[in-house]
């Protein structure tokens, strides 16, 4: 399951560090908060 999280977050700031390099902030900063749901949701769900 960490494996899964591990990824997703990993992707997740990868994309958002690109918007931040176009000065998309609020973008980028959406891209966190979903992938910080997602994962929140699927610990809580057990993997």
């Amino acid at each position: 399951m960490y494996k899964k999280l591990y990824f997703k977050l990993f992707a997740a700031v990868a994309d958002a560090l690109e918007e931040m390099e176009r000065a998309n902030y609020g973008s980028a900063a959406q891209l966190l908060l979903q992938a910080q749901r997602e994962c929140e949701d699927l610990y809580a769900g057990g993997g």
